[in-house]
């Protein structure tokens, strides 16, 4: 692991103590661990999200509605499987 050290405003160091404990972190470092990874998370299915759009319509096959919601249904499962989401 890599030490980095940065500095926060003191307001925001006051809010990150106060849900410390509600939401059962031991410290500062493993809430900002886990903050950065969760935005990291956020940015790589941004990255994802934008690269389908670009596919939208892009299709030269024509598909009845029926497929085309098997397939979103096997993409959404293979995403929420990958970023750690439970879907109904």
């Amino acid at each position: 692991m890599e030490t980095i050290t940065f500095k926060l405003q003191e307001d925001v160091v006051k809010k990150i103590d106060a849900i410390l404990k509600p939401l059962h972190f031991s410290n500062r470092t493993e809430f900002i661990r886990e903050s950065v990874r969760e935005k990291l998370n956020a940015i790589e299915k941004d990255v994802v999200l934008q690269h389908l759009v670009a596919f939208k319509g892009a299709a030269k096959k024509k598909i009845s509605d029926k497929e085309l919601h098997k397939i979103r249904d096997n993409v959404a499962s293979e995403y929420a499987k990958k970023f750690g989401i439970k879907l109904n």
